[in-house]
Parts: C-alpha cells; sequence; structure tokens
C-alpha cells in the first residue's frame, strides 16, 4: 500500500512524451478542433514542460488524446470500450552520422523526427514534403565544427531549443514562419558549429 504521507511520484517528461502530445495537438488543429493560435499555444507549453503529468492537462479536453498514455499507467482520457483507437505513432527516420561529409536529403511526408551528427561535415535537409498545417517536425541535430543547411516552406515556425556552445543556429527571418504551415522544432547540442534554416524558394534560386 502507499504511504498517504509521502509525496506522489513523479515523472519527468522525455522527448518520446513531448512528441506523442504534439502529435495529438496537431491532429486536433487538423480537425478544426484548435485555431492556429491555440495550436502554437498548446505546442509552446509542451516543449516546456518538465514532468509527465503536466501534459495531461494540454490534452485532456481533446478526443485525440484517448487512451494516450502519457505517464506510467495513466492514460490522458480513459479509451471508450466502444471504440477504440490506435496508439499514437510519429515516424521516426533516425539516425545519421555525417564526418566530414554531407548529402541532400529529402524528408518525405509522414516524418516528425530525424536525428543527425555532424562533424566537419553536414546535410542539406529539404522539408518541403515534411511540413504542412499543423505538423509537427522535430530535428535533433548535433554537430561539432559543422552543420546543416535546413531548407523550409513558407508559413513555417522554427523553434530553436538547441544547447549550443560558441555556436547556435541561425534561422533567416523570411524562414520564419507564422506556423499556418506547420512547426519545426530544433534540438541537438552545438559545439563550434551550428545549423542554417533558409526558405526552400532560396535553395530553388540557387539551382
Amino acid at each position: 500500500m502507499s504511504d498517504p504521507h509521502l509525496p506522489e511520484r513523479r515523472f519527468r517528461a522525455g522527448d518520446p512524451e513531448r512528441d506523442r502530445a504534439l502529435t495529438v495537438i496537431q491532429q486536433a488543429y487538423e480537425a478544426g478542433r484548435l485555431d492556429l493560435d491555440e495550436l502554437r499555444d498548446r505546442q509552446e507549453q509542451v516543449l516546456q514542460v518538465r514532468f509527465t503529468d503536466e501534459i495531461a492537462p494540454l490534452l485532456a479536453d481533446l478526443p485525440e488524446a484517448h487512451g494516450l498514455e502519457v505517464s506510467p499507467g495513466s492514460p490522458v482520457v480513459p479509451q471508450p470500450a466502444y471504440a477504440p483507437l490506435p496508439a499514437v505513432a510519429e515516424p521516426d527516420a533516425g539516425w545519421s552520422v555525417s564526418i566530414m561529409s554531407g548529402r541532400d536529403e529529402l524528408v518525405h511526408s509522414g516524418i516528425t523526427r530525424l536525428t543527425n551528427f555532424a562533424w566537419w561535415g553536414g546535410n542539406n535537409y529539404d522539408l518541403t514534403e515534411a511540413m504542412g498545417p499543423g505538423r509537427v517536425v522535430t530535428l535533433e541535430l548535433h554537430a561539432v565544427m559543422g552543420g546543416n543547411e535546413i531548407y523550409v516552406p513558407d508559413g513555417v515556425r522554427v523553434i530553436d531549443r538547441a544547447v549550443a556552445i560558441m555556436a547556435g543556429n541561425d534561422i533567416k527571418p523570411d524562414a520564419q514562419g507564422d506556423g499556418s504551415n506547420g512547426t519545426l522544432v530544433l534540438t541537438g547540442f552545438l559545439f563550434w558549429g551550428g545549423n542554417t534554416v533558409r526558405p526552400a524558394s532560396s535553395r530553388r534560386h540557387k539551382r
């Protein structure tokens, strides 16, 4: 039995929990349950949570959260027996490494997470297919004396959550949108390096 005199145990939230919550919010926006301002506000709040029990209040009024567990054994909204829904899943493009090299990579529609480590190198990521209204794409990009070029379509909101030492991400003003065409979240550790986010139109003009 639990001791009522002991504080309730809390669990730290990680990227998997935040990603699942962001996916639910995205689905609610696409279904017309949230407007653009509400979408952006809830995305910001999810990205700031420290414990899993802080996520549930942000999703409790969304049917898309039925059955979603944000802490062990605690669904946001109990799954109704008469209408089972599939678990929320986010396609992960996996992990790649770029050492004194790089490549052009088209991030396909449906991918919501991608991870890369660049050392004296980096890739060119084209997100024109991956982004769209209500979509959230997270790029976990670690760089040491290197970095990546990221190309986004118009209307994409870019949120920079990377940790940088003598480095940083460069988000060009004309690449920062209002979020009407999705949200790009940048995470990762940067040392003497960083990533540059540019509008996709600038790449087309270079060709």
